[in-house]
């Protein structure tokens, strides 16, 4: 769903690093039906949980804290440098000690989990192929940064019991993310034939909205090696996102009244 909240979190990260101001924020907004003071509401919670900070009356940026988590998420235009060929193995972690109650905690290491494409194989342990970052080290690092606890295991292992590594393979659905490269990759190929013919104001909203759902697919992609998915189908649709994505910033750009990024 999306809210006045997600709509100027979406907008900063998308002009990377420049301020936005609620100016700017309200009539991106009203573009979608969000009302002025629903933004202006969003942009008071933000700055108090600490997510933005004003860099002058009315304008708006990514704090530091924000950034830690942005700037990851933020990085899926080069998620494919994270990936290296696949022995085998398999990345595990073992957070079957850690506490249970805390629900804010809980959220976190599952959505640290989540993001780097884990899934649960038996309680208290998530697994996913071992061809990400450089070494474990690199990917307990990231884990942590993402919320995981620091003290939870995280290791390489192999050579499971027959059981587990049926279980193991049938953990992630290869053919609904090939079908999901293609059929989205299908759709943003489409509008981006047509965005020059559409309206300046209609063209921002779909490219917001259908950005969203595209980059969203990107970020939670668990970048699965070959013969798990259609790799190249894969390259082929990130690629298409980043050129729709380049095109929704200049869209945005000219509703804003900025010039054309260099």
């Amino acid at each position: 769903m999306l809210t006045a909240k997600t709509l100027i979190l979406d907008l900063l990260l998308a002009i990377e690093g420049e301020p936005l101001s609620a100016r700017e924020a309200i009539s991106g907004a009203a573009l979608l039906g969000i009302r002025e003071n629903n933004v202006r509401i969003a942009l008071m919670r933000l700055s108090s949980e600490g997510l933005i900070e004003a860099v002058d009356r009315g304008v708006y940026r990514l704090s530091g804290a924000a950034h830690e988590l942005a700037g990851d998420v933020a990085g899926w235009r080069r998620i494919e440098s994270r990936t290296r060929p696949w022995t085998g193995g398999l990345l595990v972690v073992h957070s079957g000690p850690l506490g249970r109650t805390d629900r804010k905690r809980n959220k976190q290491r599952a959505r640290a989990l989540e993001l780097l494409g884990f899934r649960e194989l038996d309680p208290g342990l998530e697994v996913r192929p071992d061809n990400i970052e450089d070494n474990v080290d690199a990917v307990r690092a990231r884990l942590v940064k993402l919320g995981l606890e620091a003290d939870a295991a995280v290791f390489v292992a192999g050579q499971f019991d027959a059981a587990r590594s049926a279980r193991i393979a049938a953990l992630w659905d290869g053919a609904a993310l090939n079908a999901a490269y293609r059929t989205l990759r299908r759709e943003l190929q489409a509008w981006l034939q047509r965005a020059a013919r559409l309206e300046p104001d209609v063209a921002a909203r779909e490219s917001l909205l259908m950005g969203r759902k595209a980059i969203r697919q990107v970020v939670f992609d668990p970048l699965l090696p070959t013969p798990m998915v259609d790799v190249e189908a894969r390259h082929a649709f990130f690629e298409t996102v980043r050129a729709y994505d380049r095109a929704g910033q200049a869209i945005w750009r000219r509703v804003r009244g900025l010039p054309p990024l260099s």
